[in-house]
């Protein structure tokens, strides 16, 4: 085993560089200083009374917003460096105490700005032309929620009653990750802890009776608790009926769905176009079983990968080149700005002891975006840096809109980051020197498009399912919900999977189950990226173009109009039957590959 390096020990090159945000703590310092002075000063109450108060209340509102942003992103990323120390986890805590105080400070804000009719701020345009230049689309946004906005007193009662509204998400990790002991498993005459972080390992044993027990045993921990997460996932359905209702929703998908101006029908287009490709997934589990040499094939068995892990492994400079090779098509301004991620210390590339653990890129409208990740080498580690350079440079080319219509929605936040991990996965079979190395890159591809666009709707059709009979006032036991999520499993995996008893538990265990519609934006996300990709590798007119005006709209348009910037348009059946066709052809050619070894 290789001894864990500690911070010091890593070589400056090899870290990020966030002196660009603040060169010293006394600086940081002297920044939440100002920024907590001006929150304790805060009032909107009395600046909405003409055209000039409005505009000075959202250039005030936008930059404590800005610069609590930039705070947040040093300290954060601070503490990823070393999660023991205490001294920036004390500053990120302090940092989102202070954001929970501007929140509350702006809970009148919504209500004070939609007392009047949308033609008053029509007059204040032309009172100061600067309102509308600056913040037309934002008042837009805001006034599409005036039927759904409380009084102020109202919504400063609902901000607080929000405080004692269980934190449902929180309730389940902390039992989940928390309390639940999921018992001891022994492996080669190795006793190990089964538990959350590592039940993913032990599925794709090669031994079937490791897998078999692994699955058994911790399905069997989540039986014993199943009464107390029924109650914490009806607790949280309950709650977003209830908000829904009093905000004058006609459901909670609606409300869910509104802050994006997603119609109902991409939800339902989603779930229909991967209910009619079920037949190709269930086609992959086919060739799964026979390929396993398996009578039966247990859902305990269909995530063992068919091809072992590769063992090329990619030094940094290796990867730089694969990854510049593969970015080029976008144009010679992209290129300069991956290197520039590179030659500027925005990554922080290695493991070192006590470091946040995963990937992710993060940086704030006064800094360059920093990405995260832990290095080691292998395929996964290069498609993982490729994909965050794609959040990066998302962020970057969005930020040159100014700060309140910077970034981009959730919705939208893995398209970009999808479309260079797919197009590295094509360059990568374009460049492969044999059949293994294409067959490793078409097994992580089918995995890819299994667990984000099939498992995720099949999630997706499960909260809506919970949703729309909490909605309807009908009664939900722990037995409803296994029995839907058993049905769910059924649907999705196939007459040719053994849908084991223990799986009616596993929803227990999502922690997206917890939030608010949120895996369907990840089966979207990928469906858009493929279409993109599908588009660009064809060579279609103005495929790029396309998309990087896309990756620059920022937030100065609604998602749905963003992608179709990008030629995207997921009203249309076409994207989804798009990635389903992509799936299919992948698995065509891993079959074929396959069957020739």
């Amino acid at each position: 085993m290789i001894k864990e390096k500690t911070r010091d020990e890593i070589p400056e090159e090899y870290k990020w560089d966030l002196s660009t945000i603040f060169k010293n703590d006394e600086l940081l310092e002297k920044s939440i200083n100002e920024v907590k002075s001006e929150i304790n000063n805060l009032n909107f109450d009395k600046m909405m009374e003409s055209a000039d108060k409005r505009y000075g209340a959202l250039e005030n509102y936008y930059k404590i917003d800005r610069n609590l942003e930039k705070i947040y992103t040093y300290v954060a990323r601070k503490s990823d460096e070393d999660i023991t120390n205490t001294k920036y986890q004390g500053y990120k805590q302090l940092t989102l105490d202070l954001c929970n105080k501007f929140s509350q400070k702006i809970s009148s804000f919504g209500p004070n700005l939609l007392k009047e009719d949308y033609q008053v701020i029509e007059k204040f345009y032309q009172e100061n032309p600067k309102l509308k230049e600056d913040y037309e689309f934002i008042l837009e946004k805001e006034y599409r929620y005036k039927k759904h906005t409380l009084s102020a007193e109202e919504e400063k009662l609902m901000a607080t009653l929000g405080k004692a509204f269980a934190d449902n998400e929180m309730l389940m990790s902390a039992l989940a990750d928390g309390d639940l002991d999921f018992g001891q498993i022994e492996v080669n005459g190795e006793t190990f802890t089964l538990s959350e972080a590592n039940y993913s390992s032990f599925l794709t044993s090669s031994d079937r009776t490791v897998r078999e027990k692994a699955f058994k045993q911790l399905f069997k921990t989540y039986e014993k608790f199943n009464n107390t997460f029924a109650l914490i996932l009806k607790n949280h359905f309950d709650t977003l009926a209830v908000t829904s209702k009093v905000n004058k929703f006609a459901s909670s998908r609606e409300a869910a769905l509104f802050a994006d101006n997603v119609s109902e029908e991409v939800y339902d287009n989603l779930i229909n176009v991967v209910h009619h490709n079920l037949d190709k997934l269930h086609d992959y589990y086919t060739f799964k079983k026979k390929a396993l040499n398996l009578g039966e094939l247990h859902l305990y068995d269909t995530s063992v990968n068919l091809i072992s892990d590769s063992e090329t492994k990619y030094d940094l400079n290796e990867a730089h080149n694969l990854i510049i090779d593969t970015v080029k098509v976008f144009g010679p301004d992209y290129v300069s700005v991956v290197e520039r991620a590179f030659t500027e210390r925005w990554i922080d590339f290695y493991p070192n002891k006590n470091k946040a653990s995963g990937a992710y890129s993060g940086g704030s409208y006064d800094s360059n975006p920093f990405i995260l990740t832990n290095y080691l080498g292998k395929y996964r580690d290069v498609s993982t840096l490729i994909h965050e350079l794609g959040h990066s440079l998302h962020t970057y080319y969005s930020n040159k809109q100014p700060y309140q219509y910077s970034g981009y929605s959730i919705f939208v936040a893995e398209v970009a980051s999808t479309v260079n991990e797919l197009l590295l996965a094509n360059n990568m079979l374009e460049k492969a020197s044999n059949n293994e190395e294409k067959l490793y890159i078409l097994n992580e591809l089918l995995e890819l498009f299994k667990a984000t666009i099939y498992r995720q709707t099949m999630f997706a059709e499960f909260e809506n399912i919970i949703a729309s009979k909490t909605d309807k006032e009908e009664v939900l036991t722990k037995d409803e919900f296994n029995n839907i999520y058993y049905d769910l499993n059924k649907k999705y995996f196939g007459e040719n999977v053994i849908i084991d008893e223990e799986i009616k538990y596993e929803w227990q265990r999502i922690p997206h189950f917890y939030y608010n519609f949120y895996v369907y934006k990840y089966a979207t996300g990928l469906s858009a990226a493929c279409y993109i990709v599908k588009n660009i590798l064809s060579g279609k007119e103005n495929a790029v173009d396309d998309y990087l005006k896309f990756l620059k709209t920022g937030n100065t348009m609604y998602p749905l109009d963003e992608l179709k910037v990008a030629g995207v348009d997921l009203t249309n059946p076409e994207v989804i039957e798009s990635a389903m066709d992509m799936f299919n052809d992948y698995l065509e050619e891993f079959k074929k590959l396959y069957n020739e070894r």
